[in-house]
């Protein structure tokens, strides 16, 4: 019986395994060369777009806002629904284009792990087959120690090569999957918004059926509501004055949250007001108006402590939490973060959630944050504790 001690490890084996080293190590670098162009390319293509489409919404959402303060018109009203409409537009369209980005890059890179071993497919077979070859075998067949060392040195520093790139691609393939299910909830998110431009369609072509796009048909229209509109605005205008001149906010997530009952096609805001609701008319049939700030704070304590507490405008969160045994203190998980505005005369004020607090900053769910610019849509933010006035202990 022919053993494989029988068959000695030649020199010109030795040369085979060091042009074996050479062709993966140029495999290797023209593999994540071409990976790193690829994914160069293609993030310089999306990026463009995604910068564009950004400055395009900002610009949006600065017009909506400017018109949200001037006069109340007809026309400034159809204006400020239209310039909505195209905020709403670019921010579905900056989502997609993240998300065919990392489709792309995904799709990219699992060709290249699959080209990668098909090229390497040979090297890897041969390295199995020299590395049945025992230290004894090679020690044998080896003319003398120095020989044994590169012959060893050369099937380690292959192995590793080998290990280390496979580990590198299937990182990069982890991370690029992660990321296009990171976007896939986002996009998830965002068909509230798609809701919301639908909502805005028809709440802009409802305006033009009851005005007949008469200007003094809308006075008329709007003349009942006028001043709770004129006390909505200032309170929205002290809020964002209140949140700028604490050091402004980072925005984590914007859209709908879906376990809310409230959504723009149920619950579409409209001049500030909410419409629709539980009972045609804007109430979310715990006494506050769907998608108000106060309606998501209110929901989400029933949701901590299974109470559904009517506690009215979000200015009188506070002292009502007090009533029900709440304890006011430092901010921090799992409190009502309240902002109030009626300290200067006028509003409603302004009550969010608590997710975490921690050096001087908190994180805060809530809704309808500014409706020029926010539509009434959930928002999750990162700002300065100093923002609100009352942090209460919920849970």
């Amino acid at each position: 019986m022919n053993l494989r001690t029988t068959t000695p490890v030649s020199p010109s084996r030795i040369a085979m395994i060091g042009k074996s080293f050479l062709i993966i190590l140029v495999a290797v670098v023209v593999v994540f060369a071409s990976i790193r162009l690829a994914t160069t390319a293609s993030a310089d293509q999306y990026d463009d777009r995604i910068r564009a489409l950004q400055s395009d919404m900002a610009r949006y959402q600065a017009e909506a806002d400017r018109l949200n303060g001037e006069a109340t018109t007809l026309a400034n009203a159809l204006a400020q629904i239209t310039n909505e409409k195209n905020a709403i537009q670019a921010q579905l369209a900056i989502t997609q284009a993240k998300y065919d980005q990392l489709v792309t890059d995904i799709a990219k890179t699992e060709q290249e792990i699959k080209d990668n071993q098909d090229a390497l497919g040979i090297t890897i077979a041969d390295l199995y087959v020299d590395d049945n070859i025992s230290p004894i075998e090679m020690l044998a067949s080896s003319s003398n120690i120095g020989n044994f060392l590169d012959k060893q040195e050369y099937r380690n520093a292959v192995r590793d090569e080998l290990s280390g790139t496979i580990k590198k691609v299937k990182e990069l393939k982890t991370q690029l999957s992660e990321q296009k299910v990171e976007v896939e909830k986002v996009l998830a998110e965002q068909k509230a918004a798609n809701e919301s431009l639908i909502a805005k369609e028809a709440e802009q072509q409802g305006l033009l059926n009851k005005t007949n796009n008469d200007e003094a048909a809308y006075q008329g229209l709007i003349s009942s509501s006028a001043a709770q509109i004129a006390e909505a605005r200032a309170t929205q205008a002290a809020i964002r004055a209140r949140i700028n001149g604490s050091g402004g906010y980072v925005l984590i997530d914007a859209g709908s949250l879906s376990d809310y009952p409230w959504n723009s096609s149920n619950c579409p805001m409209s001049s500030y007001f909410s419409t629709g609701g539980s009972d045609g008319n804007g109430g979310d049939g715990h006494g506050y108006g769907c998608r108000q700030c106060a309606s998501y704070a209110a929901w989400r304590i029933a949701k901590e402590t299974g109470i559904y507490y009517s506690w009215g405008n979000a200015v009188n969160f506070t002292q009502n939490a007090k009533n029900n045994g709440y304890v006011e203190g430092a901010a921090r998980a799992g409190s009502i973060a309240v902002m109030d505005p009626a300290k200067a005369g006028q509003g409603f004020g302004h009550v969010a959630w608590v997710e975490s607090a921690s050096g001087g900053m908190v994180t805060v769910s809530q809704y309808n944050y500014d409706y020029g610019q926010g539509y009434g849509m959930y928002s999750k933010m990162t700002l300065s504790e100093g923002a609100f006035d009352h942090y209460v202990h919920i849970k």
